[in-house]
């Protein structure tokens, strides 16, 4: 039997989305509290975030909802990884409130300081494990606002899209700024 790599991308796409979700749950958090999200898209459901992106795009300042719309139909998988906001409790003062307790009241949907740095990481950690395995990849705002609209990641207040391709020449590279 032959295979060519062709017929192998999408298994291997799949196969590193895996790793990735893997590399985002484990990767470092403050306090050891994991307030993280995470699921691979593939396929019809690829598509349907797509569609989801053209639509917004026609809202001020997201034209370009709709080229991202295009890099995510490239992809042979989507990692999505969110973030629930639950304050730490550490009292940093780095949400704009003196303690914990009074950002929750005042401002309950306000993010805690370390849930996006925590998503952050996670991110990183998940987009090196793409580059250890030379699949192309590109955090996407856009596809992780369109995520949320969906309810992709439920519980979640933020979240980031990592589309991935197996493709001579990256779909994420050359992409004219809207």
């Amino acid at each position: 039997m032959i295979e060519t790599q062709a017929s192998t991308s999408q298994e291997t796409l799949r196969q590193i989305a895996a790793l990735m979700m893997n590399a985002a749950r484990t990767a470092p958090k403050a306090r050891g509290m994991d307030n993280l999200e995470i699921a691979t898209l593939t396929g019809d459901d690829i598509l349907r975030l797509a569609d989801k992106l053209d639509k917004m795009s026609t809202a001020p300042g997201r034209a370009f909802f709709a080229r991202d719309a295009a890099n995510l139909r490239q992809s042979g998988a989507v990692v999505l990884i969110g973030s629930r906001y639950s304050p730490l409790g550490l009292n940093c003062g780095w949400c704009g409130f003196p303690t914990c307790a009074a950002k929750t009241e005042q401002a309950p949907e306000a993010p805690c300081a370390f849930n996006t740095h925590d998503l952050g990481i996670a991110v990183g950690s998940a987009v090196s494990i793409a580059a250890d395995h030379r699949a192309d990849c590109r955090v996407l705002y856009s596809a992780g606002v369109g995520a949320l609209a969906l309810n992709l990641l439920p519980g979640c207040k933020a979240v980031l899209a990592i589309p991935l391709s197996s493709t001579g020449k990256s779909p994420f590279f050359d992409r004219k700024p809207l």
